[in-house]
Formats: C-alpha cells, sequence, structure tokens
C-alpha cells in the first residue's frame, strides 16, 4: 500500500488507487505535505479543552496494516527532555476510532506548562506543549480564531499563532473545516484540492477531510504548541446547518441525521475536545473570567427564516440554542462571579444591517438576526439581571468587527455588550470576489447606517487576540499578507480597548 493511500486510508477502505503508470492528482497534492520521518504520527500531536487540573491530549496513528489493533502509549512531564515523567499509560486504537488517540490526562497542577508524548509501533512522536488553565490569573490572553477552509488558502495565521509564547489557549469558533466538492467553495489554482474530491457525506468522506487539514503546516505547528478550545459551526456538518437539516443538504444526499452522525463522530475523533451529553460547556479562568461557549448549530437551532416576509420569523418558539441551552446560558451568566463573562459565540448576535452589501437581503437570517425574539430575551435577561463586562467573541461573518453591541438600532443605541468578531483563518472575505477600493467603500457604508460598529475589515485573513485583566479587555487583529502562498508575513490591523465597568469601545 502506498504512503499516500495509508495518509487517507478510513475503516479499511483505500482512498484512491495506485497504479504507477501515471501519477495520481490527488498524490501530487498530498506528497509534499507528508513528513515521512513522522511515521506513523504523520498528523501530530494536539491537546485542548484545559482545565486547572486536566488537559485532553491527542494524535492519530497511521497503521501499516489497516485491519490491527495498536497499542499506544502516552507520557506527560514537566521537563521537556522527559527526565521525570508525570503521567503515563497504555491503551489502544484501532479502525473504529480512525487509529485517533484521545487522553484526558489529570491530576495536573494549574496554570503549568506540560509536555506529551506518545509511542506506537517502535516509534516515538513529537513532543506537544500544553498548559492547563491558571486557577486566578491577573492576566489571561487568548487566541481567537475562525474558518480554515483548503482551498481558499495556507493557515499561515495558525502557524503565525504558534510562534508567540504569551497565549493561554486557542479558542476556535467553528468552520474547522469545509465539506465542499473540490472546484465548489475556493482556488484550487494555488495547488491546494480537497480530499476527498467529492462533497463530504459519509464517516468516511469527513475523516478524509479532517486528515487533509492536519497536514497544513500551520495547523500542525499551532496543535503542537498550544492548547485549543473548540466549537463547531456549520461547515463541521454543512452550510446553514440547523438540528434537521442544511441548506447544503439535499435528498440525494441521503438521510440528514445519518450524515450528521457521521460529521459528529469524525469531529469528536479528530479534535481534542472533552465529550460529553452535550458540546456547550464553561471554562473558568478564576475570579478574572468565565468563558461560556455555545453550540448554536446542533442543540436547538431551527430550520432559518426565508425572509424578512417569513410569518415565524417574530415567532416565540423560533430558537438559535434551544430552551435547555437557553436556560443554562442564563444560569451560567447570573451565577458567574468572575470580572469578565466571555461567550464563544458561532454567528454574530448584534443587529447589523448588510444592506450595502446584500440590498436585496439586508439581514442574515443565518446569525442571529434571523431568531429576534430569543435574542431580545436574552438582552432583557442581560438588563434586568445586571450582568456586566460581558463581551460576545464570534467567528462566521470572514472579516473583523467591534461592536458595541445592542439590538433595536436606530440613530442611537443603547449598547448593553461588546462583540468582537474575528477574522477567518482563509476562507473568502470581501476582496475575493472584489478589488480592495470597492470593498473599502463598502465597508465606510456599512460603518455609516450601522453606528454601533466600530471597526470593520472585510479585506484580511489572520486572527484576534484577546488580552484580559481586571481593569480592561484588549483586542488586536493580527493579519497576514497573503494566504495564497505559504510564510507570509504579518502585521497589526486594529487595536481596540474596553474599560471595566464599560459598554464602550476605544481606541
Amino acid at each position: 500500500m502506498k504512503l499516500y493511500q495509508l495518509i487517507f486510508y478510513c475503516s479499511g477502505v483505500i482512498l484512491f488507487s495506485c497504479g504507477t503508470e501515471k501519477k495520481d492528482t490527488y498524490q501530487e497534492a498530498v506528497s509534499h505535505l507528508v513528513n515521512v520521518e513522522r511515521f506513523p504520527f504523520y498528523h501530530g500531536v494536539a491537546s485542548g479543552d484545559p482545565l486547572t487540573d486536566r488537559v485532553i491530549l491527542w494524535t492519530r496513528v497511521t497503521p501499516e496494516d489497516p485491519s490491527q489493533k495498536i497499542s499506544v502509549t502516552w507520557q506527560v512531564s514537566d521537563q521537556k527532555d522527559f527526565s521525570s515523567i508525570l503521567k503515563s499509560d497504555t491503551l489502544s486504537t484501532s479502525s473504529a476510532k480512525d487509529f485517533t488517540v484521545k487522553v484526558d490526562a489529570t491530576g495536573l497542577q494549574a496554570g503549568m506548562i506540560y509536555y506529551y508524548r506518545f509511542m506506537a509501533l517502535g516509534k516515538t512522536s513529537e513532543i506537544g506543549q500544553t498548559k492547563t488553565l491558571p486557577a486566578n490569573p491577573d492576566r489571561v490572553k487568548l487566541a481567537v480564531v475562525s474558518c480554515a477552509n483548503w482551498e481558499w488558502g495556507f493557515f499561515t495565521p495558525y502557524e503565525k499563532v504558534s510562534l508567540r509564547t504569551d497565549i493561554d489557549a486557542v479558542i476556535h469558533l467553528g468552520d474547522f473545516i469545509y465539506e465542499y466538492a473540490s472546484g465548489k467553495y475556493g482556488d484550487t489554482t494555488i495547488g491546494r484540492i480537497n480530499i476527498p474530491k467529492h462533497e463530504l457525506v459519509s464517516l468516511q468522506d469527513y475523516r478524509e477531510r479532517y486528515s487533509q487539514y492536519r497536514l497544513d503546516k500551520g495547523l500542525h505547528d499551532v496543535s503542537l504548541k498550544l492548547p485549543m478550545i473548540a466549537i463547531w459551526d456549520d461547515h463541521e456538518i454543512a452550510n446553514d446547518s440547523y438540528v434537521g437539516g442544511a441548506q447544503n443538504h439535499q435528498p440525494e444526499e441521503g438521510d440528514y441525521a445519518n450524515r450528521k452522525a457521521a460529521a459528529r463522530k469524525a469531529y469528536y475523533e479528530w479534535i481534542p475536545i472533552r465529550e460529553g451529553q452535550t458540546h456547550y460547556r464553561t471554562f473558568s479562568f478564576g475570579k478574572l473570567a468565565d468563558l461560556i461557549m455555545l453550540d448554536e448549530r446542533l442543540a436547538g437551532k431551527q430550520k432559518q427564516a426565508t425572509g424578512p416576509n417569513d410569518l415565524s420569523l417574530e415567532s416565540e418558539s423560533r430558537t438559535m440554542l434551544g430552551q435547555p441551552q437557553v436556560t443554562w446560558l442564563e444560569t451560567q451568566l447570573k451565577n458567574s462571579s468572575a470580572q469578565w463573562r466571555i461567550i464563544g459565540n458561532q454567528v454574530i448576535f448584534s443587529d447589523v444591517s448588510l444592506k450595502p452589501i446584500y440590498p436585496q437581503m439586508p439581514r442574515n437570517f443565518d446569525s442571529w438576526d434571523g431568531y429576534p425574539m430569543e435574542k431580545r430575551k436574552l438582552k432583557n435577561f442581560i438588563l434586568e439581571n445586571k450582568i456586566k463586562n460581558l463581551i460576545f467573541i464570534t467567528g462566521d461573518a470572514h472579516s473583523s468587527w467591534a461592536i458595541e453591541a445592542a439590538t433595536d438600532v436606530k440613530k442611537t443605541y443603547s449598547p448593553f455588550a461588546v462583540e468582537l468578531v474575528t477574522t477567518s483563518i482563509s476562507s473568502a472575505n470581501g476582496n475575493e470576489y472584489a478589488p480592495d477600493d470597492s470593498v473599502k467603500v463598502s465597508e465606510q457604508q456599512m460603518l455609516k447606517i450601522n453606528p454601533h460598529v466600530k471597526y470593520l475589515n472585510n479585506r484580511d485573513h489572520g486572527y484576534m487576540l484577546l488580552t484580559l485583566t481586571r481593569e480592561k479587555a484588549k483586542a488586536e487583529w493580527w493579519f497576514v499578507e497573503t494566504v495564497r502562498v505559504p510564510d507570509a508575513k504579518e502585521f497589526l490591523g486594529k487595536s481596540i480597548e474596553v474599560h471595566a465597568g464599560e459598554v464602550k469601545i476605544r481606541e
């Protein structure tokens, strides 16, 4: 079996044939990504869902024999040379888990850097670095990312995050992968071709796409160096997904429940996340901050409204979160005693008019604008319970925003929170479709008709840094010059502050 077959082997099925007379297009697309010296740990290592006393450790073992069950040993140390081993155990993996390994390493100390590695098939993985959450820090710095699309470009922003030494955790707000067929959403002229070639529907399909994404250098590097706290958005399943369906799921693609179950299983196999009955969950940074991660896709989201004249738009029963999650969120907000409450949010919460860009559809009904009654109820809960220092961190938009969060926006408005939106790692933003000058004009028009939006960049790819102290929250949007080639330089695009006790964005 050829190496490039083994990399994408799933459940005993070979992805593509290996004739020697003609080099396969997929082989060309993959061969330069694979570091043969990493056998059998081609996909590197990763960590995630850190708590003060534990963290999830992850790897994937690529087997020589796809039918075998593999024994894997893991080790944790507080020394990079592993001169002392704090934790160690042996477990097994097989095709049932796509040969992925996840360990919940417990009994650790708060706010500590740890090193970890795996051993299998007579080989040892790279040494990963991770960090537990601090018990009661004076400062927390988070890197916030979203929306990485293989065919739109290299994941260089991940690589830039990996080079920073003062990050406590990476917050991934969704669209870790994209489900589209090759050439349907992207630019294959840069030489990045989706695997598999067709749209993802089956468990094998989703596994292969995760396998490909984890061969990107940027994703490899950030996973090696930093723990990730992740939540899914729609493209981990299909575009504009909700509980009962998705815009990009058609009847001929089979039963949506089966597709959703396959996507969910692959996600939990390939992402270092602690699995439970619910995907939404919280992380505590002591008295400084509580991070509340929402699930705005599969927990309770109803089908999106068809437009502004949809009679169901203002229905009391129309829900983004579902009542169990709403109740849970209200409890988390009310009971939090931290200085800052950070909501990990997949789609924009604030009212936003998109008229300069989409004059025929000025509201995005896949975002919170499509669920206005539930949004108002949450706003009223925040106001009635005097919940202060609340920040929504948001992905999905493929652009960078700083918003004084408000609803029913007119010329004047009354903000009750702040919303900070991170741009995409590589997924298309405005200037993939229009010249920079045209995009800049639309940005200015957007700012004019949305007075609560204080910053908007719909041109650049990158990530957001959020630094929290008791006195203030500071957001920085860092961008790379291009994602069409690797190793591009980065630059600081914008920096703002929010002072404790205020809902005002300061330059």
